[in-house]
């Protein structure tokens, strides 16, 4: 099998064609994180001589991830270095032109500082590695800034939101554009099993990816308020206070902020859950007291969130886990903001909510 680099070209109406040489393939299809409502995750290409080709869009404006599969095998894009990590996940990278694409865009705006961080977690037992996001100025002044915790989905690490989630730019462009107070960001590895992305860590370390085991064990949840906070709090100038403090999070990162809110109610004034609904309905095999939950949201109404916000895309596989989340919360009588996209449990919908949650946090 031969190929060569062929990117892909964005028309002026935003359509986009695709090209890849594949001489000896017998059939190729395009996978990426595409609208749902307009196309299927993976779309056949057509055979011109040794090249595949489709033209597919107009598209949104957005960053999208793709990858070909070549007779059921999948690769990148030959020869490209447009390439974003979600854990096992490598892919190519594709800006189409417009509002949205511009606030994940390097801008040339005054931009803040990310910075690895190694922390001790006497909770976990280990040196663990976070990312750290100062907004810019951060160095020259001695103001005292609030703090968005973000957190990722399975499978994921501390690297993950500055790699594909682009969170350090859409704070960059948001502030800029006077849509978000100057923040810092920690971006933490939600994985208690896991101390840090896999090249950043001993070749040797033995590590646990049962991402069901690390969830179910919420030692991630403690460490986060036992370790990572205090840390933070003794190491950058920040406001410590719960009108200050912020947490969202996608899938995995959802559920963890569910937990870590739900049993620390006095910690954070500004919460969103991200594509993830009530757990025990997405997760039967996970053991559930309903009753110890009502207790803790009870709590958690009675210290008045600023902001509670659930955002989740229809054709999300854990839709439905949702509506039963706010289902539960009506009944408690917990007030939300709830948001519905059409998006799939991807990027395009991740990046899109941080845009939509942070401008609403700490006003």
């Amino acid at each position: 099998m031969r190929n060569v680099n062929m990117p892909p070209q964005v028309q002026a109406d935003n359509s986009v064609i695709f090209r890849i040489k594949a001489p000896d393939a017998k059939k190729v299809l395009l996978a990426g994180t595409w609208p749902p409502s307009k196309y299927d995750f993976t779309i056949p290409m057509e055979r011109k001589d040794s090249i595949f080709e489709v033209k597919i869009g107009p598209l949104p404006s957005a960053m999208y991830e793709y990858r070909y599969l070549i007779d059921g095998i999948s690769t990148i894009e030959p020869g490209s270095n447009l390439v974003t990590r979600d854990g096992i996940y490598v892919e190519n990278r594709l800006m189409v032109p417009g509002p949205q694409a511009d606030l994940y865009d390097a801008k040339n705006v005054p931009h803040g500082q990310v910075t690895s961080v190694w922390y001790p977690s006497p909770i976990l037992g280990s040196e663990r590695r976070m990312s750290v996001y100062t907004p810019p100025g951060y160095e020259k002044s001695n103001k005292r800034y609030p703090v968005l915790y973000l957190l990722h989905g399975a499978g994921g690490d501390e690297e993950v939101w500055v790699n594909r989630g682009r969170a350090n730019y859409i704070i960059d462009n948001l502030i800029a554009a006077g849509k978000a107070v100057p923040m810092i960001v920690v971006i933490t590895n939600g994985n208690p099993n896991t101390p840090a992305a896999p090249l950043d860590r001993s070749y040797n370390a033995k590590v646990n990816d049962n991402i069901m085991g690390a969830m179910s064990s919420q030692k991630f949840e403690e460490s986060l308020i036992k370790d990572v906070i205090p840390y933070i709090e003794n190491n950058y100038r920040v406001i410590a206070d719960p009108d200050h403090r912020a947490i969202t999070g996608y899938s995995m990162g959802g559920y963890q902020t569910q937990n870590i809110t739900n049993s620390n109610p006095d910690k954070f004034k500004y919460i969103g859950v991200m594509s993830m609904g009530l757990f025990s309905s997405a997760a039967p095999g996970i053991k559930y007291d309903k009753d110890a939950h009502l207790k803790q949201l009870e709590a958690l109404k009675k210290n008045k969130p600023g902001v509670y916000w659930i955002a989740i895309g229809k054709g999300d596989f854990l839709y439905k886990s949702a509506v039963k989340l706010r289902a539960l919360y009506d009944e408690v009588g917990l007030k939300y903001t709830y948001v519905e996209t059409d998006n799939r449990h991807e990027w395009n919908a991740w990046r899109l909510y941080l845009t939509e949650f942070a401008p609403l946090c700490f006003k």
